[in-house]
């Protein structure tokens, strides 16, 4: 590997011309390098250290390559190494690079921190501390630079590998410029920290990114998630702790730590403060559980020490699709909700965590026969895709018969506990759980079985020996001509049962077709009257989309229509003109949008993709646009509607901050403004076309601000237009519109009037003619909210960058200037 290693290097030291640097003077810094290296590998290949070789630190040019996966960089100790390797157990393609455990038992190597959280790449791959001191990994043969720390021309000048597994980067002083332990990935050491908005994320499995995360919150309050919307378990502490940081530490505590860095609350491992414990990390598992770890020496073997949840049945989706979780003798397995060709049945086949082998469920539009409700006592299911289940209070009966006459519904669960609550389920990506401890009965909509093998089996048995019992000694040929002949008038009444029922059922079919067409293409009926929240996005046909909104005929503005679903509730139907998406970009964009969920923004319902037609459908907001409600002159010296105003800057900032920073990946709005913003019933501001720009409709010229600092520049001047109840916000400056606001609010009172320029300064900050002067999204929510102070922005021209631009320091007064 040393000899692949210095063969790279030698073969990199051309002469060339490099732009703006004397070639003869850079040549000579990188063959100074590379000799100290040369020096190095001679003596340890001499000693037979060339597969595994220790170092203190590393210089600038030096790289381990993906050839050799037995050459690794270890620490001084000899703990953690640093290399490329295969994950054990996978089928996918491509090695992972990072560090883990060096501890000579393949099987306890665990790695603690890998390069772009688990990037897969080529077996002829580099990872490289480049000459100009940014940690590269560079895809081969192709040459691409896959992931980088982003260190360059930050006087890096060596790496080391510390015995804490902590990967640095050093500058002249060895101060550390760069290091691994601030981007955890799945794993916390001793020493290590986790504060907002980091995040711990559990291993993938295969091909599949895992579905599993420990974040800390704002508050500080650490919690397990799946699919950063359903959280399965939380730390608890006083709510009047300020929360700095999570901590985990050598001696097997996990603790949140304050300002005065008190522990406000911790659990430890079960062998806590052992001294004979000197390995320990905490990680979250592919299993979505969080465990401390501790090595023991003497079985060469890490064992658990603590884990979040003892019952791993708890885990949300635990064993994925089509799947319950339960017990047998030798802890918690994974059993299927299968169907073979009969019936369903619980216990099909046991499968994998993650619920891998599972069968998908059956389609029940699609059964011969009636559907039915299969029991399943002491047993909860949920729903994973939404995760959004609906709940009634209903007796276990009533809970039954509701999902059964339900349409939309596939399982329900009553609680059975007394509490008459019964859950509704209305999607087929099912999971679930069943102890003897619960006591909640689900039901599980399926195709009803044919008679004749419902018939059969064991309770035909039973039954042809209660009637033997009855007969008083009827001989075995009697019984048998009479079983015949019951037999053959059971099946002549039902024959004719099905022959009238079909003629029933053909004769209402044509007396009712028109309604039952109307209700069966358009996917909105009896679900979203019983719940007006309904979440799932539908997709619809462009003639559901004519006969939701009348052939187009209500016009809310430009390429908006209103339309009226079959259970009266309204919505809104936005024509997209200039959409260039494929369907598959359309529809993973509409997936993005449809996602996000804020009391501020207006919810995605469904979506139109057809050759000519690319159609949202969005919620209903009844009181306009902001621009309407604004610009009325009527309510414009109402001190509770200057209030109002406030309320919706602060709304408006909430919504964007939620899509900048809260979603999986940042939605920048692209075109926000008055009209874009509507009012609910009570003034509550609701943003809409959020991310078509960036996500759907064809860009413009290229510009040289981002798109989130766009967003920044017309918050600014929504504010501005705000506070002045005007749409020109060209031609002002700070002072003339807070003069403005002291002469037309003179009633208002002291803390509106803070708040007012609050606003008013913050806007022009975001207005700064430079975006890098600019605020980030999170700072314009925290000035508002009046928990960050903000300097009086320049009057004229492009003002130098301060930088404090904002304060971080409780508002206690601001003067008024």
């Amino acid at each position: 590997m040393g000899v692949f290693w210095l063969k790279n290097l030698l073969c990199r030291m051309t002469f060339k011309k490099i732009p703006g640097k004397s070639s003869g003077l850079y040549c000579l810094k990188r063959f100074s390098a590379v000799l100290v290296v040369m020096l190095f590998l001679c003596y340890a290949c001499s000693c037979g250290f060339c597969d595994t070789f220790n170092m203190v630190s590393v210089p600038l040019g030096f790289e381990v390559s993906g050839f050799d996966r037995n050459a690794n960089w270890v620490s001084e100790n000899g703990v953690f190494a640093f290399g490329f390797w295969e994950k054990d157990g996978d089928d996918v393609d491509g090695f992972v690079v990072g560090i883990r455990y060096n501890l000579g038992d393949k099987a306890a190597n665990f790695p603690v921190w890998t390069v772009g959280e688990g990037l897969r790449v080529a077996k002829n791959s580099t990872f490289r501390l480049a000459m100009d001191g940014k940690l590269v990994l560079i895809n081969n043969p192709n040459g691409i630079i896959v992931w980088s720390s982003n260190t360059s021309s930050l006087g890096v000048q060596k790496a080391s590998l510390l015995d804490n597994g902590n990967l640095v980067l050093l500058g002249n002083k060895d101060e550390v410029i760069w290091e691994s332990f601030s981007s955890p990935t799945n794993t916390l050491l001793p020493g290590q920290s986790l504060h907002y908005p980091l995040s711990l994320r559990g291993p993938s499995m295969r091909s599949i990114s895992s579905y599993y995360s420990l974040v800390i919150r704002q508050s500080g309050e650490l919690e397990l998630v799946w699919e950063h919307n359903v959280t399965y378990w939380r730390s608890h502490f006083s709510s009047s702790a300020i929360v700095k940081e999570a901590r985990f530490d050598s001696v097997g505590m996990l603790g949140l730590y304050d300002d005065g860095n008190k522990v406000v609350w911790s659990v430890s491992s079960k062998d806590f403060g052992d001294p004979s414990g000197t390995l320990r990390h905490l990680r979250i598992d592919q299993d979505g559980n969080l465990r401390i770890y501790s090595w023991d020496s003497v079985s060469s073997t890490w064992k658990v020490g603590w884990q979040a949840l003892e019952d791993q049945c708890n885990v949300f989706g635990s064993c994925g699709l089509y799947s319950v979780c339960g017990y047998n003798s030798t802890g918690p397995v994974c059993d299927c909700l299968s169907l073979d060709s009969l019936q369903w049945r619980i216990g099909a086949s046991a499968v994998d965590t993650g619920g891998s082998g599972c069968k998908k469920m059956v389609d029940l539009g699609n059964c011969k026969m009636h559907t039915s409700m299969f029991v399943m006592n002491q047993t909860v299911l949920y729903g994973l895709y939404p995760p959004h289940d609906v709940d009634m209070l209903l007796s276990e009966e009533a809970c039954k018969e509701y999902c059964s006459s339900d349409t939309t519904c596939i399982a329900a669960t009553s609680a059975n506990d007394g509490s008459g609550l019964c859950t509704i389920k209305r999607t087929s990506f099912i999971s679930g759980y069943r102890t003897p401890f619960v006591r909640s009965v689900s039901f599980l909509k399926v195709c009803s079985v044919p008679l004749a093998v419902a018939a059969s089996g064991a309770d035909l048995h039973s039954n042809a020996q209660s009637v033997a019992l009855s007969s008083g000694g009827l001989n075995a040929e009697g019984g048998s001509v009479k079983k015949f002949i019951g037999a053959i008038v059971l099946i002549v009444l039902l024959t004719v049962s099905v022959l009238l029922s079909i003629q029933m059922s053909m004769f209402w079919f044509i007396y009712h077709r028109r309604k039952v067409k109307a209700q069966t293409r358009i996917p909105f009926g009896k679900d979203a009257q019983m719940n007006p929240h309904y979440s799932v996005l539908i997709r619809l046909s462009f003639e559901e989309i004519k006969e939701l909104t009348n052939s187009f005929a209500s016009p809310l503005g430009r390429s908006v229509f209103r339309g009226i679903l079959p259970n009266k509730i309204p919505v809104v139907a936005k024509v997209l003109n200039d959409v260039v998406a494929s369907e598959k970009d359309f529809r993973v964009a509409v997936s993005t949008l449809g996602g996000t969920h804020h009391r501020n923004l207006v919810s995605v319902k469904g979506f139109c993709f057809e050759p000519r037609q690319k159609i949202l459908l969005y919620e209903y907001v009844p009181n306009g646009s902001l621009d309407k409600w604004l610009f009325n002159s009527e309510h414009e010296q109402q001190e509770q509607i200057c209030h109002k105003r406030l309320d919706i800057a602060l709304g408006v900032a909430h919504a964007l901050s939620y899509l900048h920073s809260e979603c999986q990946q940042c939605i920048p709005h692209g075109n926000l403004s008055l009209e874009n913003v509507l009012l609910d019933e009570n003034l509550v501001p609701k943003v809409t076309d959020f991310g078509l720009q960036g996500l759907l409709i064809k860009k413009g010229a290229s510009s040289s601000e981002s798109p989130s600092e766009r967003d920044i520049y017309m918050l600014g001047q929504m504010f501005v237009q705000i506070v002045t109840c005007k749409n020109e916000v060209a031609g002002h400056n700070v002072q003339q519109i807070l003069d403005q606001v002291y002469q037309e609010q003179k009633f208002m009172e002291s803390d509106s009037l803070k708040m007012m320029e609050r606003i008013v300064r913050i806007a022009f900050w975001c207005m700064q003619s430079k975006p890098f002067l600019r605020p980030s999204i999170g700072e314009v929510v925290k000035v508002l909210e009046g928990t960050l102070s903000v300097d009086r922005p320049p009057s004229s021209g492009l003002p130098q960058r301060h930088d404090s631009i904002i304060e971080s320091e409780v508002v206690t007064e601001i003067e008024v200037e």
